[in-house]
């Protein structure tokens, strides 16, 4: 976003500092100018659009610029400009995790506060996220800390540019996991970030309850929207929201079944059973 110059050079210098084949690197400027970013040992390539066209738009740039699909390289990062890499074997873990199993398809990293150590419980993603060390199969993953092989990309597609914020990751691991390829979490795998709350974002509200209702129509069985939506609409009413939150929660999910959410390509159902069985039937 341009507005972190000094976490991005620190960022991009613990990229450099990584074990193994040095890494391509590429730094989209969503809608704002870059700072000079030449950082030692690290060849940094720059796309600066025009206006903000959101975080899956803003990634999939990212994507295509090595190569439609990404297919000039094998695996691509995605990093958060303010997050960090502590460890220097990250890049060597995840080419020994792809190069064990050919299934693999993403790896989620586990993000960790670099003050106090915590990870918070959003961060891990599964539905038993009381204990964020421990390594597991997973349904979706983290947007801005994690490692994916390109050959997704070119077999379901990017991530969904108008989802803009909000549930793009998990509409592209739906896919992906319906055509079979498998996601793992990993909590060796570490990314500094900040504590930070998901509301601080202005859109935050409107954009989940919208993205929520795109992600169901695109992707999931017919009889199971309805399930899907009518449990997340009490969840969210027992979380007790504020009336401010909550109103535009309920616009954003009004505008969810009322706009185009893109194409639909429903899930089989053996994939909502393979969702099942890794803990995460898709109904919540």
């Amino acid at each position: 976003m341009g507005n972190r110059p000094a976490e991005l050079r620190a960022l991009l210098e613990s990229v450099a500092k990584q074990d193994g084949d040095p890494i391509e690197v590429v730094v989209v400027g969503n809608g704002s100018p870059l700072p000079p970013l030449a950082v030692p040992g690290l060849t940094v390539r720059t796309v600066e659009l025009s206006e903000n066209v959101g975080i899956p738009a803003g990634r999939n740039v990212g994507i295509e610029a090595f190569g439609p699909a990404g297919r000039d390289v094998d695996v691509l990062l995605f990093l958060d400009d303010d997050g960090l890499l502590p460890g220097q074997d990250t890049a060597e873990l995840c080419r020994r995790a792809f190069a064990a199993d050919p299934k693999l398809g993403i790896i989620s990293f586990r993000i960790a506060d670099p003050d106090t150590g915590v990870t918070q419980r959003r961060h891990v993603p599964r539905l038993r996220a009381s204990d964020p060390m421990r390594s597991s199969r997973v349904t979706t993953f983290l947007g801005g800390a994690n490692a994916a092989r390109t050959r997704v990309f070119a077999e379901v597609g990017g991530l969904p540019d108008d989802f803009f914020y909000a549930h793009e990751e998990t509409d592209l691991a739906w896919r992906a996991l319906d055509a079979g390829w498998l996601i793992d979490y990993r909590s060796d795998m570490v990314l500094h970030h900040p504590t930070t709350a998901p509301s601080r974002h202005a859109v935050y509200h409107r954009m989940v309850a919208r993205n929520r209702v795109w992600l169901a129509r695109r992707n999931l069985p017919a009889p199971l929207v309805p399930v899907y939506l009518g449990v997340w609409l009490l969840l969210t009413l027992a979380r007790r929201p504020s009336m401010p939150a909550l109103r535009a929660w309920l616009g954003g999910f009004k505008e969810g079944w009322t706009t185009p959410c893109g194409p639909r390509r429903p899930m089989k159902w053996r994939t909502v059973w393979r969702l099942t069985r890794l803990g995460r039937p898709p109904v919540i």
